[in-house]
């Protein structure tokens, strides 16, 4: 079988389904990720780290751009309202234009082509996760680690905001309204 002790396949590699140490000869996702050095297995590492931390920077990106999305039709919709009351028509009792988007209690619903990017964003992040999870299924200990690690950087950096009192946050609302 494996000329590693593992099940590599006949190509050196170290793999166990049991939590390990393993460094030299660790293969990760695929046999071409072979660790030949100690050096190799530290690149990995950081690699590791900065993909969870990329993740939450994916994270914060996401309520970032909803949160673009939301200032943009707050404008929009006072920008409206503005145009009403210049023309005379101050009661606000008018319907908005034809083709444009109810923004009233139920919130903001994006375009088609906004809605795709969200998706898009959200569809990378999904990718991000699944290679994050594939490492932690090899059990190595340094590589969970670097996980745990890398996320913890990654929040402590990229969803630093300011707390406002009495109000909500990013972290405690809820980013986006669905369905309605």
């Amino acid at each position: 079988m494996a000329s590693g002790g593992g099940m590599g396949g006949g190509h050196g590699c170290k793999i166990s389904m049991l939590w390990n140490w393993n460094t030299i000869n660790s293969c990760f996702i695929a046999s071409s990720w072979k660790i030949n050095s100690q050096g190799q297995f530290a690149g990995s590492c950081i690699g590791v780290l900065l993909l969870a931390m990329s993740m939450e920077l994916l994270r914060r990106s996401v309520k970032e751009y909803d949160r673009f999305l939301i200032t943009k039709a707050r404008r929009q919709r006072e920008e409206e309202q503005q145009n009403i009351q210049n023309q005379g028509g101050g009661s606000g009792n008018m319907a908005p234009p034809h083709g444009k988007q109810q923004q009233g209690e139920r919130g903001y619903r994006p375009t088609i082509g906004e809605q795709a990017i969200r998706a898009l964003l959200h569809t990378v992040n999904f990718i991000l996760a699944y290679f994050v999870m594939l490492l932690a299924m090899y059990y190595n200990g340094y590589i969970i680690l670097c996980i745990f690690l890398g996320s913890f950087l990654g929040s402590a950096f990229f969803h630093w905001e300011p707390l406002g009192l009495g109000s909500q946050t990013t972290a405690t609302g809820d980013a986006t309204f669905c369905c309605g």
